[in-house]
């Protein structure tokens, strides 16, 4: 799959903190998410990567996504997932539509009311 397939893809733009982890080195860093979509992301902060070097990034709601840095443009880096995502998912507040991964304090306890039960006024 070449980086023309990755641009093809429909992305959408947003402002989220994420996790980032690099391959062959300790530790995590933080990153801001400027857009996203199902084959990866972009991704800014003052973190160095290398083209091609493998990553996990953990979104919201979905926990840790490996992926590959596609592109490097000044503090600025594309993600290429390994697995398509879903990205309205990630777009949900915390806790709602919440996977497997993300921890129990981050998920809502709280049950959206039933609208049969609602009346209008």
């Amino acid at each position: 799959m070449t980086d023309i397939d990755h641009r093809q893809a429909g992305r959408d733009s947003l402002f989220l903190m994420a996790d980032l982890r690099i391959e062959a080195q300790a530790g995590d860093h933080r990153v801001k998410v400027r857009n996203l979509s199902a084959r990866g992301m972009m991704a800014e902060g003052t973190v160095r990567v290398t083209s091609g070097v493998g990553v996990e990034v953990s979104l919201r709601n979905l926990g840790w996504v490996p992926g590959r840095v596609a592109w490097i443009q000044d503090n600025r880096f594309g993600i290429a997932f390994l697995d398509d995502i879903d990205p309205r998912v990630v777009r949900a507040p915390a806790g709602q539509g919440a996977g497997e991964h993300t921890p129990r304090y981050l998920k809502s306890s709280v049950q959206p009311p039933d609208p049969r039960n609602l009346r209008k006024l």
